[in-house]
């Protein structure tokens, strides 16, 4: 992988540690010459993930709607900062620039941009590993409702397993790398209830 793109919040959050993580998932790319690419703000998560890589001397690429510009302050060290016109765009942006996701901590607008990219993957408009780093059990909740869905016959196993989750860093990144793709399609059919 030589980019990955990073959801996350705007906002620290209430505990230390998801800053932290967050600092050291951006050196660990570095470590790894794996770029950043990630919402192109100086706050938050977003911040911290960014700091972590160039503080590191990795490649850090922003991705920022031009409406965001005075809400999300944009990051001054970047390596590359590309202004873009709307939200969609840049989701398509950060996914044509990018070989894997990881999901942080964060609130609507970091599960809308995972949920969408899963989804791509779901349809097979992309083969890329979307990771979940669980950060303090952030999100237990989320991947109970997950396995429900699959209970509930509302997605496949396979397709449930194409989200690769880890409370450890190394180990996020090493299941992505050898991430496969499900050959199985979206759909459920009757007979499979």
């Amino acid at each position: 992988m030589k980019r990955i793109t990073v959801f996350c919040g705007s906002s620290f959050g209430t505990e230390k540690e998801y800053e932290a993580q967050a600092y050291l998932l951006g050196k660990t790319l570095a470590e790894r010459n794996i770029g950043l690419v990630y919402g192109g703000a100086d706050v938050g998560l977003m911040g911290a993930v960014a700091n972590g890589v160039i503080d590191n001397k990795g490649e850090a690429i922003g991705v920022l709607p031009q409406f965001l510009q005075k809400k999300e302050i944009a990051h001054a060290r970047l390596t590359e900062l590309i202004v873009v016109e709307t939200m969609h765009e840049r989701k398509t942006k950060m996914n044509d620039l990018s070989d894997g996701v990881i999901t942080l901590p964060g609130g609507f607008g970091t599960l809308e941009e995972f949920f969408e990219m899963l989804t791509w993957a779901q349809l097979g408009l992309h083969k890329k590993p979307i990771g979940i780093l669980n950060i303090n059990g952030f999100y237990n909740e989320l991947l109970a409702l997950v396995e429900t869905m699959v209970k509930k016959g509302f997605l496949k196993s396979e397709n449930k397993n194409m989200l690769l989750t880890s409370d450890h860093i190394d180990d996020l990144l090493n299941k992505m790398a050898s991430y496969e793709a499900p050959t199985v399609g979206k759909w459920i059919s009757k007979s499979e209830v």
